[in-house]
């Protein structure tokens, strides 16, 4: 059972949103009559997924996603009656996982929350990865200059300049890419 969080300005669509979701089996966290504020209020509510029905997302409200999608990302469905290529574009930039077209059928919304879910788990495992990937060559760099560095300073070998870091990131239980990182700082105060 997902808590659902329905973003509508119309009160009878909204309506139609909660017995949708109600008959999919899932509960409604809260309605809202716009995304102003969204990820305050997703931070407060802390709901599983997000359903927004309008009749075209506003730059503002796509604004109020792309914020929700970088700090408190969850899946979001759009149901709206523009089929704007430029706007839905815009939407699936600003994080969302579903952008139905002409669809408020509530018999729908259980299928569609459950793509909406796997595409943004998919999407969050390739961010993980591109982010582990991003601070593992982030790390070699740091870890190549600080190498050189000590290699300078002390007289060592690239071999021998590697070992150092490595136990010294084994003893103070760090990343050797952040012990690199403070031997280059380090460097840059001391030669300026």
């Amino acid at each position: 059972m997902l808590r659902v969080l329905i973003v509508d300005e119309s009160k009878e669509r909204a309506l139609d949103l909660c017995q949708g979701v109600a008959a999919a089996g899932h509960l409604v966290a809260a309605v809202l009559p716009d995304a102003a504020a969204l990820a305050e209020r997703v931070q407060e509510i802390k709901p599983d997924a997000i359903l927004i029905s309008t009749e075209s997302p506003s730059r503002d409200t796509l604004e109020h996603l792309a914020t929700l999608d970088r700090d408190y990302p969850r899946p979001v469905i759009v149901f709206a009656g523009d089929d704007d290529e430029s706007i839905i574009r815009r939407a699936m930039r600003a994080g969302v996982s579903a952008y139905v077209v002409d669809g408020l059928a509530p018999e729908r919304i259980e299928p569609l929350m459950k793509v909406a879910v796997a595409r943004f788990e998919e999407f969050q495992s390739l961010r993980r990865e591109r982010d582990d990937a991003e601070r593992k060559l982030s790390d070699r760099i740091a870890v190549d200059r600080a190498k050189g560095i000590l290699m300078k300073a002390r007289g060592l070998s690239e071999d021998e300049a590697y070992h150092a870091l490595r136990k010294l990131a084994m003893e103070r239980g760090r990343r050797i890419g952040e012990i690199a990182q403070d031997v280059i700082e380090s460097a840059k105060l001391l030669i300026g």
